[in-house]
């Protein structure tokens, strides 16, 4: 059984050099091309690929918004985002929109075909640089909700909320 993949980024060279590596692997299918996001989602619900490989910023519809209508429209079609922007707002608004992975376009080869297989069987991939700013995005959110009690209790509210 064959990974059938959606490319979509603005740019062609971009597009071609990924379909020449991906359609090097004898169980991967690239079933189209997309150069923005609207087409992304279009293709999406007509060809039910497996994984779609999408840029964030696209024309007509970023990719973020674009993975957001994908996994709403097409539930099962995990999305994995090819970008040069590791910029946690960029990677939180990705995984909120619902992709499955997020990687930088300085990867090699080897880490998309990682990335895929990991998707394909329902886990989160994320490179290793853009591991790092989740993880302390996370901690970051779990230590102002944590303390965000404390600022508006008083003591002896916490001490009565206790017992």
């Amino acid at each position: 059984m064959s990974l059938k993949v959606i490319l979509a980024d603005d740019h062609s060279i971009m597009r071609e050099g990924l379909r020449a590596l991906l359609e090097k692997q004898p169980d991967i299918e690239v079933l189209a091309e997309a150069e923005n996001g609207r087409t992304a989602v279009e293709l999406s619900r007509d060809l039910k690929p497996d994984v779609v490989i999408i840029d964030i910023a696209m024309p007509d519809l970023n990719g973020i918004e674009a993975t957001r209508r994908i996994t709403t429209e097409s539930p099962g079609v995990k999305v994995i985002a090819l970008s040069m922007h590791s910029d946690r707002k960029f990677v939180r608004e990705m995984l909120s929109a619902g992709a499955s992975g997020y990687m930088l376009k300085d990867s090699a080869f080897e880490e998309l075909d990682k990335a895929l297989r990991t998707v394909i069987n329902n886990q989160t991939y994320l490179s290793l640089g853009i591991a790092d700013t989740v993880v302390k995005d996370y901690l970051g959110n779990l230590v102002t909700k944590e303390s965000a009690p404390s600022i508006v209790l008083t003591r002896r509210e916490r001490e009565v909320l206790q017992f």
